[in-house]
């Protein structure tokens, strides 16, 4: 009977530039050094039965990365911590392991919100940036340019009902957005659609590579949380 994981990572430093793919790739070869005997899957061309939650865009950091995966055997949670602590590099730090109910639904299905912390090197009082952030929110349409996935063109959508809550601080060294977003397969709302129309709203003319973003926490439904 196969068993189920999930260990929480988070990623800084130059790791933060590794994309998803490679990303997943490392933590297969992660797993074969180790010694970890994982679940895979049948076919004519098996593979491992491990992936994250969500996938983090390249750039951004995080301090709540999840990753799921099944082993044709049971393991303490402390061992398989030890076992992979060992294979992490520099900018992946592995903070725990936990089980999972076999009846929970995979992690990657069950996700339904994800917060986010945003640094933009741009001055503003606490007072403007208040101001900013309660007009930006009260508009009728939060409009955001988004490239489709299968032509590739960019439209216009309303992501407002998405962003379940946007919040800011001001500092002599800039501004920094706590923002909380649908994320999941029901409804997705990616930072950079609200950093792009928040930044146009509010008039901030900061090149994109200037700011940082980092994932703070990822909700699920029915009040699962790790």
């Amino acid at each position: 009977m196969a068993e189920r994981y999930v260990v929480r990572f988070s990623k800084n430093g130059y790791a933060k530039y590794t994309s998803h793919l490679d990303l997943l790739r490392f933590f297969k070869r992660a797993f074969r050094k180790s010694g970890i005997q994982l679940r895979y899957s049948q076919g004519f061309n098996p593979h491992p039965k491990l992936g994250f939650a969500q996938p983090l865009s390249l750039g951004y950091s995080s301090c709540c990365e999840l990753l799921e995966f099944e082993t044709d055997k049971k393991y303490e949670t402390e061992e398989i911590y030890e076992l992979l602590k060992n294979e992490m590099p520099d900018g992946l730090d592995l903070q725990w392991c936990k089980g999972i109910d076999g009846e929970i639904k995979f992690l990657a299905a069950s996700c339904e919100s994800a917060e986010y912390s945003v640094t933009i090197p741009y001055v503003l009082s606490e007072s403007d940036l208040k101001k900013c952030i309660d007009g930006y929110l009260a508009q009728e349409e939060i409009t955001a340019m988004k490239r489709q996935k299968k032509d590739k063109k960019m439209v216009a959508v309303d992501i407002k009902r998405m962003i379940r809550k946007l919040e800011g601080k001001a500092s002599e060294h800039g501004i920094k957005l706590s923002m909380l977003l649908d994320c999941g397969s029901f409804s997705n709302c990616s930072p950079e659609l609200v950093i792009a129309s928040f930044c146009s709203f509010a008039q901030i003319d900061i090149p994109r590579y200037e700011m940082e973003v980092e994932r703070r926490e990822i909700n699920f439904y029915n009040n699962l949380q790790f």
